[in-house]
Order: structure tokens, then sequence, then C-alpha cells
């Protein structure tokens, strides 16, 4: 083994480095590994095996930590799985528009425990009923100006939303919308899931579910032909 060269001056980062590309260091001069201090957060000093074990455990905890986030996490995305599963079952059983719109409400405010639903659909109301939380708008994308870069990326939007969209979708309601989901649905209009909770909806979030959600709902609208 290759001499550690001591110099007047040596730097700590020079013995550190030294140490690390040599690990046999310590069994070769055990003298020196019995004189060191290893530092605790509590009490004296501790003994090298004593502190490298207590290392050890500290990495398993972590380790269990993050096991059972892994395990939190799978538990929560196989319920929301299923909910999506029944959400589209039920949507599949729907005959007309009417029947279809409500499941999306009562699923996604039942089930997925949603505060705040609203529903905008490119059609006349005629087949359709008259709620608070649908917007009917013949007029398709070109009568809502405030959405025109939202139906142009065709993407989940999540986050704060602008004034100008809060009002246009829940009106009176807009200022308990701390965060909000918006779903584009095919053609068919635009879904909107709105929460008094500024953390619910946030950019960084995934939003697999949510396309699972927001397809389901624009297939089975475009089964039923819009009123003229």
């Amino acid at each position: 083994m290759s001499e550690l060269s001591v110099k007047d001056g040596l730097a700590a980062m020079e013995v550190a480095s030294y140490l690390r590309r040599h690990p046999e260091f310590l069994a070769e001069f055990p003298d020196i590994a019995l004189a060191l201090r290893l530092p605790r957060e509590h009490g004296d000093a501790a003994s090298l095996a004593s502190y490298q074990l207590e290392v050890l455990r500290e990495k398993n905890r972590d380790l269990n930590r993050r096991l059972h986030e892994l395990v939190e996490i799978a538990h929560d995305n196989e319920q929301l799985t299923v909910r999506v599963h029944m959400l589209t079952l039920s949507l599949m059983r729907a005959t007309t528009p009417a029947e279809t719109v409500s499941h999306v409400a009562a699923s996604l405010t039942e089930d997925f425990h949603s505060e705040h639903v609203r529903l905008v659909l490119f059609r006349a109301a005629r087949d359709l009923p008259a709620v608070e939380w649908l917007i009917t708008e013949p007029g398709g994308a070109a009568a809502l100006p405030a959405f025109a870069e939202f139906f142009k990326r065709a993407e989940p939007l999540c986050g704060r939303l602008q004034q100008d969209k809060l009002d246009v979708l829940f009106g009176a309601r807009a200022p308990e919308i701390a965060s909000a989901a918006l779903l584009p649905i095919g053609d068919s209009g635009l879904l909107a899931i709105g929460s008094s909770d500024s953390n619910r909806f946030h950019p960084g979030m995934g939003t697999i579910f949510l396309k699972l959600i927001a397809e389901a709902v624009a297939v089975s609208l475009a089964r039923f032909p819009k009123t003229p």
C-alpha cells in the first residue's frame, strides 16, 4: 500500500480524499481507528463500529419510510383506477346526453370528492338539464375567448385560474376557488373541477387520471348528435 505523504498544512479535504481512495487504511492502522472521535447528536464520541451501525440503521429507517410512501401511492392509484373504471362503465350505460352529464357530475362529486364541478358543452340546452354545474355554449370555443389558448393546447391545465376564466366557469362562486383543473373533452367542450384548497391542483401534478376521465367523457358525448 502506498504511504500517505504528510506535510505541514495538509488540507482536511486531501485527507478525506485519500481515505476514500484507500478504505483499507484504518484496517492497517487500527490504533488510529481506535483514537478517532466520531460525531453524535447526543452524548460522547462513539466507536467507529457503533457509528457505522447507527448510520446503517438510519439508512434502513429512511428506506422503510420511502417504501411506506410508495405503498401508499400505489394504494391511492389503485383506488383512483377503480373510480375511473366505474365512471367509464356508468357513461357506457348512459342512453341520453342528460344521463351522461348527470353521471359525470355525480361521480366527480361523490366518488372523487370534488367540491365544484362545471361542464361546458358546445351544444344547445334543449336535451340537457338546467343545473348550476352545466354550461351550454352552442357557439363553441370561439364564443369563449378566455379559453382560446387552453383549447389550442388541448391539454389539462392545473393550478390557479385567471379571474376571467373563474368568472365564466363559476360565476358568483369564483371567490371560493383557490385551485382548479381544466380538462378538454374532445370537440364537445371542457370539464372544470374547482377546489377551495390551493394545493389540490397545481402545475406539477400528474394528469394521467384526469386525461382518462376527459377521454371517457368525450367519447361518451360523441355518441349523441348535437341538437340544431
